[in-house]
């Protein structure tokens, strides 16, 4: 029987060292080449109860949400159709890989995200099954007009998080729903605020809902400021005893990562570094999910792409941020505003699974 306590601090120094020096071996590179066989869409009522409606793959091609455009792949959601506000939703895309995995390193490749838009929550993250026995590891994720990345993770009771050895340049959540208009876009030599701590240790809190997250504040890190810039790459190392996650704008890419060979003991301080749980009792047999919304809660593990509208984060906050100036509820708001996601859309260079 797996042991739910912390475990030691020298221990898990130990296991994310050699975490670090681990040789990674290729084992799926999901690109434009056979990314639709790869993942499934999930036609599925959105478990964040978010204003939505996620389409077949055949109805999303149909509607041009979800395509190849030439090394890359699109999709994205409705951003041309007024709706109703007490229809069932704004269509969108919902991808789960077919592939699950026990410990890797993911490295994901993203010339877009979707923006940084009023109601919108989109999220890159993995899930194992029976949620939240399984875990997940929300790698992006971030709501209206958020401008920096939100990195949690959930699981069962049990699993209480420090910062690992390396220190992390993340820091705690603040209000996750700006109070003013969008501040300008930052620049790439904004000055990170300085980590040292997870917002919230313990990740099985509220039933797994409320998780343990850092959000990586370097300027460029998510939504309309991390599209000014041309993309960039995210990172996820999991192991038994450490959870690690980097993010780089493509100019800052590390050699060996370009080159295929990543080798994480030269990458420096990551975003965030969760230590001292016992992973793999709580992270098990993960799948990759994407799309718009914190989708999560479902019985398989996979990688997840998503993106969703209001629902329990970014409709839950929309009474508190600047978004509710300029409508009082956020799926009147969605419904009648089609315009505003002409930029809500994820184009995917490549996501590679080494282990």
């Amino acid at each position: 029987m797996f042991s739910k306590s912390p475990i030691p601090r020298h221990a898990a120094a130990l296991a994310s060292l050699l975490a670090l020096t681990h040789a990674y071996t290729l084992v799926n590179n999901f690109d434009a080449s056979n990314w639709m066989s790869s993942f499934q869409a999930q036609s599925i009522p959105d478990p964040t109860g978010g204003f939505v409606t996620y389409l077949t793959q055949s109805e999303a091609e149909a509607d041009g949400l979800y395509q190849i455009q030439g090394d890359q792949v699109y999709f994205g959601v409705d951003h041309t159709n007024t709706i109703s506000p007490s229809g069932p939703g704004r269509n969108s895309v919902r991808l789960m890989s077919n592939a699950a995995y026990n410990n890797a390193l993911i490295i994901g490749d993203f010339a877009h995200m979707p923006g940084s838009d009023c109601g919108i929550w989109p999220a890159f993250w993995v899930v194992g099954p029976n949620w939240p026995s399984g875990g997940e590891i929300d790698i992006i994720e971030g709501v209206n007009i958020g401008i920096a990345n939100q990195m949690t993770l959930h699981t069962s009771p049990g699993c209480t998080v420090t910062v690992g050895q390396q220190g992390q340049t993340g820091a705690p959540p603040s209000p996750p729903f700006p109070l003013s208009p969008p501040p300008p876009l930052p620049t790439p030599s904004d000055t990170p605020l300085p980590g040292g701590s997870v917002g919230n240790p313990d990740c099985g809190a509220g039933g797994g809902y409320n998780g343990c997250a850092v959000v990586d504040y370097v300027g460029t890190s998510y939504g309309t400021a991390f599209n000014s810039v041309g993309g960039g790459v995210y990172a996820t190392l999991w192991d038994a005893s450490v959870i690690q996650i980097w993010y780089w704008e493509h100019s800052q890419v590390p050699a060996d990562v370009t080159a295929g060979a990543p080798d994480p003991s030269g990458w420096g301080t990551p975003a965030a570094d969760f230590s001292g749980c016992a992973f793999d009792t709580y992270f098990k047999n993960m799948n990759i999910v994407s799309g718009l919304s914190g989708a999560r809660r479902l019985g398989f593990s996979s990688l997840i792409f998503d993106t969703t509208f209001c629902g329990s984060w970014a409709g839950n906050v929309w009474a508190q941020s600047y978004c509710a100036t300029a409508d009082a509820s956020c799926q009147d708001y969605v419904a009648r505003n089609p315009q505003v996601y002409a930029d809500g859309y994820w184009l995917v260079n490549s996501v590679k699974v080494y282990q």
